[in-house]
């Protein structure tokens, strides 16, 4: 009898113990479910360019780079020049220009304002892909932009 209590305790915990592993697996995967696709167009050996999409893809998104046309896609995508910088990029139908932070970009998402798309003209000091140990921890201030169908962009968020 005595032998038997035990069995019935012990059998659940054996079998919980055999199912920890599939459910482990399980929540990782769930875990690691694959974030909004990031196209960019870049040049090949802009290293700048590269931690950008470092910075992206630590931030859950999935990046394909395209190592060409990113004229060709800031005109396809109704970004005007004087918003340019060294790369170009589409998430979700929106418009990605220069070294916009991933905070932004997952606002944009969440937000899904009617809109072209994020900018950050120029390429500041500080701002995701442009912050590597060669500046020396400096920080320039930069604006992320809403630009507009129209044309127009408006401050989306200061970092100073």
């Amino acid at each position: 009898m005595n032998h038997d209590r035990r069995l019935v305790v012990t059998l659940p915990v054996l079998l919980l113990g055999a199912l920890a592993p599939g459910l482990s697996r399980r929540a990782s995967a769930q875990a690691r479910q694959p974030g909004p696709l990031v196209e960019i167009w870049k040049s090949p050996t802009c290293g700048c360019c590269k931690d950008w999409i470092r910075h992206m893809e630590d931030n859950g998104f999935r990046v394909k780079a395209n190592d060409s046309g990113n004229v060709a896609a800031r005109t396809r995508l109704r970004v005007a020049e004087k918003f340019g910088s060294c790369h170009t990029a589409q998430v979700a139908g929106y418009a990605l220009e220069g070294h916009v932070p991933a905070a932004e970009v997952h606002r944009l998402l969440k937000e899904k304002p009617a809109a072209v798309g994020l900018a950050v003209p120029g390429m500041p000091i500080g701002s995701p892909g442009m912050d590597g140990p060669e500046y020396g921890g400096r920080k320039d201030p930069y604006d992320v932009l809403l630009i507009q169908a129209n044309g127009s962009a408006a401050v989306y968020r200061s970092y100073r």
